[in-house]
């Protein structure tokens, strides 16, 4: 865990803006507090949002061009024991590499966020933001030579694994591991849990605590698993009616969250890296 998070508590509303920092609510404002360092509850909530949907579309999409889910890594370490026991070797190694690759992209995205944490840079969050958004185009790339690139699978499988471990770790490290993105079996497990809290009955017991449902975050992730399904709807429809060229939106979508801190960094170290 990261022990340099400020944590929701530390965001008030009267908070004095960081250097480089509007003061005005105007919307290049509102995009620097979606990603900033310091987070909020609403700012973890409404980046979740976004990426959900994002991960929904690509998951989905992908699905249709590479025939896997790439975010779904209980499915693929259950097809590395079954193709064993089978002895399809070949399927072992390439489960292996897309599971390698989902690893490497969320150690990646931790060493991009600690690294902009050490420089106390406003862009820690959208580096990895922005590489995402690089590669969903490459993946957009690839997709349109796919017929000049002998074993396309074997590239862009382990390119969506590693986006989406990428994606994954992101929201995990900003959230403190409260919210993941593309890790749908633990939302709809913890809705199973709020619901039954819910649902109990508190006999009247003064000297027991009474068992109370998290409304706010039973609101928050039936939003979340209902965004990703709405984001995998459009990226199988995208995918299948305009093809690759679906990732545009979606790249551009990541960088319209990542550029505000990283222009603001720039300007802060007078163009330098």
């Amino acid at each position: 865990m990261d022990q340099s998070y400020a944590g929701p508590s530390s965001v008030h509303a009267g908070a004095a803006p960081r250097a480089g920092e509007g003061v005005g609510p105007g919307p290049l404002d509102k995009l620097r507090r979606l990603i900033a360092p310091e987070r909020s509850d609403q700012a973890d909530a409404q980046l979740a949002v976004a990426l959900c949907f994002v991960a929904g579309m690509t998951n989905a999409g992908g699905f249709l061009v590479v025939g896997q889910y790439t975010s779904h890594m209980s499915g693929m370490v259950s097809a590395l024991a079954d193709n064993l026991v089978l002895g399809a070797l070949g399927l072992v190694a390439a489960g292996i590499g897309a599971l390698a690759a989902f690893l490497a992209g969320a150690a990646c995205s931790a060493i991009l966020i600690n690294w902009g944490r050490r420089r106390q840079n406003a862009s820690l969050y959208a580096l990895p933001l922005s590489l995402e958004a690089t590669l969903l185009l490459a993946f957009g790339v690839l997709g349109d030579l796919r017929t000049h690139i002998p074993h396309f699978l074997g590239v862009a499988v382990p390119l969506l694994c590693f986006i989406m471990g990428l994606q994954n770790a992101i929201i995990t490290k900003l959230s403190r591991a409260r919210i993941r993105t593309t890790h749908m079996t633990g939302m709809v497990t913890d809705i199973g849990i709020e619901l039954g809290k819910m649902l109990y009955w508190n006999r009247s017991r003064p000297e027991a605590e009474a068992v109370r449902a998290d409304v706010a975050k039973l609101r928050l992730l039936a939003t979340l698993v209902g965004t990703f399904f709405v984001g995998g709807v459009v990226g199988a429809l995208g995918f299948k009616v305009i093809g690759f060229s679906v990732t545009v939106p979606l790249a551009l979508l990541l960088l319209m969250l990542a550029i505000v801190p990283l222009v603001d960094d720039l300007r802060r170290n007078g163009g330098g890296a």
